[in-house]
Parts: structure tokens; sequence; C-alpha cells
């Protein structure tokens, strides 16, 4: 059965650097700290990124032209729709493209998870049953989970159940499992 956060629901807080703002979808704590955690970032200007030591990140544009992810070594291009992965240690100054965006992130410990997003673009029907926790963040209509329509920018979580992405509909999927 999946969950389904909307946007009103989802927790607003600071950055963990204060350089902006991030809307909290989900997230599961460990004893350690948090297992995983989920939520939409608005990023108005230049900057740089929170670092989250001992953690995976992976960031998809969902608005926006995208953001250049500045690291020591290399620059990442965050463009729309493309999930970007890199090591939440990795200091990060961003540089927008052509103005703001929002952002899908997904933070993990993956040392006991292993966490991925995927873009959905096309007629898609699944039916999740399992272990592994999915994700749906819905990008436009057409999209469904156990039969009700998702709303444009809510996120349906949860462990079993049927998930529909119809003709020209956008989801991003987010799989979260569980290692050892």
């Amino acid at each position: 059965m999946f969950h389904i956060h909307r946007p009103e629901d989802f927790i607003t807080t600071p950055w963990k650097n204060g350089g902006g703002l991030t809307h909290e979808i989900a997230r599961a704590e460990g004893a350690r700290g948090w297992l995983w955690r989920l939520s939409i970032a608005e990023v108005a200007t230049d900057g740089p990124f929170s670092r989250f030591d001992g953690y995976a990140r992976i960031l998809t544009v969902i608005e926006g032209a995208g953001i250049a992810l500045h690291g020591p070594d290399q620059v990442l291009s965050a463009l729309p729709l493309h999930p970007v992965p890199f090591d939440g240690e990795t200091p990060i100054d961003g540089r927008l493209i052509n103005g703001p965006i929002r952002d899908l992130n997904l933070i993990f410990d993956p040392r006991l998870i292993s966490g991925q997003v995927t873009v959905v673009d096309a007629p898609h029907h699944e039916e999740v049953m399992g272990s592994d926790l999915i994700g749906l963040l819905a990008l436009t209509p057409g999209v469904d989970v156990d039969g009700m329509a998702l709303f444009p920018g809510s996120f349906a979580l949860g462990t079993s159940g049927v998930i529909r992405v119809t003709k020209g509909a956008k989801a991003l999927r987010v799989s979260l499992r569980q290692l050892g």
C-alpha cells in the first residue's frame, strides 16, 4: 500500500548551511541518524551546498534550467530530469544555469541503504510487491497509484501496490533497498 504525501504536508526547514529552504517529504531514522531522507529544495542563488558526511546524494532538477555542481575535482551538470549522484561529504558549490531551480534530493546512508532515482516519461504499469520502498513524485497529471490520481507535486511512498503513468505524463521513481 502507498501513502500519499501532498505538498502541504511537507515539512519546510532551513538548509543545514542556512542558505535556503528544503521541503522534507519523508525520512527514516536509524541508530546513527537518518537512514534516508527525501526532500524538495528551492535554489534561488549560487552558493555552497550543505555537506552530509557519510551519506550519498542523488539530486534531480524538477523545475528550471539546471545547476552546475562544482566540486574539488569535477563539475557535475544537474540538468532537468537527469538524476545526478554524488558523495554527501564532497564540498559542492552550486552555480545556477539561467535562474532558480527546484530539485528532488535523495540523501541516504550507503552503508545501509541502496538508493536510486529514475525518470518515468513513457507509459508505465508496475505492480510493486516486496521489501523495497518505492516512491513516486508526480510531475504532471496522468500519474496514479492504486487507482488514485496523484496531483503534480504529490509523492506516493510504499512497498506494495500498482503504479500507472499514462502516455505524456512524467514522474520520478525512487527506490530504497535495505542492505544486509
